[in-house]
């Protein structure tokens, strides 16, 4: 059975809130914390990563209320907001962003280790000494992408080029490693690989 909500009215539940009382917290979270945790949910995908990230949303807008401005929206848009840009954090995190490519990993060995006489291993066929067969851009490219776990504008960041550059560079490193899984006939791994880069 769900807690039944508080009735209060916004400005007092803020002036609970902005003066640190334990009592404006309780309100708040039993009165949002579904809304935000659907709305979090949506953009990690995840149910155990939406409740950790839902834990730093409320620690955020513990810590942050004073910079709620009352006058520029109420309350639920302000914690909203701290909400959905907490979730984008985390999605952007080098953190996040490997776990979801070991994972990735994970599922695609077990997809290759089911493949039953066509079984191999990715470090057996030699993913790195194929990528240095690539142009030194090229090879920089998919090394900082798919060893590093950079996203592409990190690396258009990194080394001060255009975002279309790295695309371009990105596309032109995947055909040639696709030409040479097809010939190899490893282009169901190619295409596995693909994903990742």
């Amino acid at each position: 059975m769900s807690k039944r909500k508080t009735i209060i009215a916004e400005d007092a539940l803020v002036s609970l809130l902005q003066s640190k009382d334990q009592r404006g917290f309780s309100i708040l979270y039993d009165n949002y914390s579904s809304a935000l945790y659907g709305v979090i949910l949506k953009i990690v995908r995840s149910e155990e990563i939406a409740a950790d990230v839902m834990q730093d949303a409320f620690v955020k807008i513990w810590k942050n209320i004073e910079g709620y401005n009352r006058t520029k929206g109420t309350l639920f848009t302000w914690i909203l907001n701290v909400a959905r840009n907490t979730a984008i954090d985390r999605i952007r995190s080098q953190e996040f962003q490997n776990s979801q490519k070991n994972q990735d990993l994970d599922s695609s060995i077990n997809f290759i280790d089911n493949q039953g006489s066509s079984q191999f291993d990715v470090d057996a066929i030699g993913i790195r000494k194929v990528v240095e067969n690539l142009r030194p851009e090229h090879q920089q490219m998919i090394d900082l992408l798919y060893f590093q776990g950079y996203t592409q504008a990190e690396v258009a960041e990194e080394f001060n080029i255009p975002l279309g550059t790295v695309k371009t560079r990105v596309k032109a490193a995947v055909v040639q490693l696709r030409q040479y899984f097809l010939q190899a006939g490893l282009i169901s791994l190619f295409s596995i690989l693909e994903k990742w880069i």
